[in-house]
Formats: C-alpha cells, structure tokens, sequence
C-alpha cells in the first residue's frame, strides 16, 4: 500500500512540508514589491538567489523524520 492509500488522499500537516511553497511565494513577493518600488531592485538582486538556495537544500537534505517521510 502506497502513502497515497494510507492517506487516504489528505495532505499532511506537517509543516517543513510547505516551506518550497512558502519560499516560492517569498520569491514573486519580492519581485512585486521592487515592481512596486517598495524596495530597491538590487536588495531583490540578492535575495531571490538566497530562495533559491535554501529551496535546493530543504530539497537535497529535508527528509524529515515525520511519520508521513519515513518509508514504510
């Protein structure tokens, strides 16, 4: 039985689950407020890359060891 069955279609609750979507949100936040001269574009310069950064490492090292991770 695969984690979809056990789930029986929830999503889980765990939250370092929503940390990519929470980052890629972040991301287009600071392109709209440089957009919006909110915030100087060089500050935006800087920032997205670091997003981008902590999304491929959550991704490469964020197995957690939540039950919903963990192999059955």
């Amino acid at each position: 039985m695969d984690k979809s069955d056990q789930n029986h279609g929830s999503r889980c609750k765990c939250p370092h689950h929503k940390l990519n979507g929470i980052l890629i949100a972040l991301i287009g936040l600071a392109f709209l407020l440089a957009h919006l001269d909110v915030i100087p574009m060089h500050v935006v310069g800087m920032i997205w890359p670091v997003l981008l950064i902590l999304i491929g490492l959550k991704k490469s090292f964020g197995r957690g060891m939540c039950k919903c991770c963990q192999k059955p």
